[in-house]
């Protein structure tokens, strides 16, 4: 990728404050664009509880890598908030080239564990508003600058790249909604030549994730005792250099509507994580499941787990049949 390919160019990043948004926001920065970073949780206004990171901090983020952030307080689920924030963009940018719906504020809200029947249908609805309605209110507003150019990329993020079941219902919901808002509105765009589509990344090393695990940045590898899948773990960088290619790429309207992982973009365009190496959870997920198949030893609760997070992914795959029956056969003897 050029030096600085994003110099003249202006992004909206949407959920900034911390984990895949602050990554991609930073990348963005680091190819030369500047980035509007939202989201709710601001200096002396924290909108997360336990969680200390602000808009501000990613901003900073962003110009310390060689763009120019700006930090904008907003409620993305606030129609007129949102109205506000393009308002400012269009006024003082006068164009809007990317558009990144990473708003998520469900964890506090999932309950795993649960079949649907148990779930509390008041805590899925808000996290519907929050991860799906948000991006739907943002994009209204946001995409209307973009058709003004008849240019433009709108990136959705979600967490995983099949349609497998997620195990839960309003999180499985939230997750595939999104994938199809990306193709949904890829077939309103396409004839303003405007680009849509969905990204993931993998088993993401957010600093909510490495708190869960004791550890930081730079000693991280010392919880991979605690997860042998954290092994394979990527920073929100990653994913944000992914985006950053993509909107770097003058043939990116090739992939309009679709769904794209880290990993595969990574081999696509030639980049690399901040250490320099190239996770690719999806080849590493099923391979560690196949090992898990192979033990000799009792399975505990996680190993079910995986087992069957992968069955939910092989059985929608019809070139996975023979992987599909080893998995049933495997949860039907231990489950």
């Amino acid at each position: 990728m050029p030096d600085r390919p994003l110099r003249d160019r202006v992004a909206v990043v949407a959920g900034a404050t911390r984990g895949a948004g602050r990554g991609i926001a930073r990348m963005l920065g680091a190819a030369g664009g500047t980035v509007y970073c939202t989201g709710r949780s601001v200096r002396g206004r924290p909108a997360t509880p336990g969680r200390p990171e602000t808009l501000e901090e990613t901003a900073e983020l962003v110009t310390s890598e060689g763009g120019v952030g700006i930090a904008v307080r907003t409620d993305h689920t606030v129609e007129p908030e949102v109205e506000q924030l393009f308002a400012r963009v269009c006024a003082e940018a006068g164009r809007l080239d990317v558009l990144v719906n990473d708003i998520w504020g469900g964890d506090a809200l999932t309950e795993w564990g649960k079949p649907f029947w148990e779930l509390s249908t008041a805590q899925g609805r808000q996290m519907l508003e929050r991860a799906v309605h948000s991006h739907i209110i943002t994009s209204r507003h946001g995409v209307p600058l973009m058709i003004e150019r008849n240019a433009g990329l709108v990136v959705e993020v979600t967490d995983g790249d099949t349609f497998g079941y997620r195990g839960n219902l309003f999180y499985d919901l939230a997750k595939n909604a999104v994938v199809r808002l990306a193709y949904a509105m890829a077939a309103d765009l396409r004839a303003h030549k405007v680009t849509a589509l969905a990204v993931t990344p993998g088993f993401l090393r957010s600093e909510a994730v490495l708190d869960h695990f004791g550890v930081t940045e730079d000693n991280w590898r010392d919880a991979i005792e605690q997860d042998e899948y954290f092994a394979e773990s990527e920073t929100p960088c990653y994913v944000g250099r992914a985006i950053a290619a993509l909107a770097a790429d003058p043939n990116v309207a090739v992939r309009n509507g679709g769904l794209f992982s880290s990993w595969e973009l990574a081999r696509e365009y030639g980049f690399t994580d901040l250490d320099g190496r190239r996770p690719d959870w999806g080849a590493f997920f099923p391979r560690k499941v196949g090992e898990t198949l192979e033990r000799d030893a009792p399975p505990d609760e996680m190993d079910v787990f995986v087992v069957r997070g992968r069955l939910y992914q092989a059985e929608l795959d019809p070139s996975a049949s023979e992987e599909t029956e080893r998995l049933r056969a495997w949860l039907a003897r231990h489950e």
